[in-house]
């Protein structure tokens, strides 16, 4: 779910760095995020969801399996490959593609 500011967080995410690096940490083309900017994008719920969770810095994330965690930590867990290295990394490997990340 995204607030109705998802779009000023973008815009000054954007201003304090570029839309290069954005997308780079959002996992989308910097053209997509041009796109939403300008409100030419066809849906983009999916990326204010994550400008949300990446941005809004005060809001945490009740993770099942490591317990509260910043939204900027929940999208890291969920872009990590698979790897057998601990049990808690493959917990998270298994559990982070359902949970989607509520808050």
């Amino acid at each position: 779910m995204t607030r109705p500011d998802s779009m000023q967080l973008l815009r000054e995410a954007c201003e304090a760095t570029s839309q290069a690096d954005v997308a780079r940490k959002l996992g989308y083309s910097p053209s997509a995020i041009n796109q939403v900017l300008k409100g030419s994008y066809p849906d983009p719920a999916n990326i204010l969801a994550l400008v949300e969770k990446e941005y809004r810095k005060e809001a945490t994330i009740n993770c099942p399996v490591v317990g509260p965690i910043t939204p900027a930590k929940c999208i890291e867990h969920r872009k990590r490959p698979f790897a057998a290295t601990n049990p808690t990394r493959v917990a998270l490997y298994r559990r982070c593609p359902s949970c989607g990340g509520k808050p």
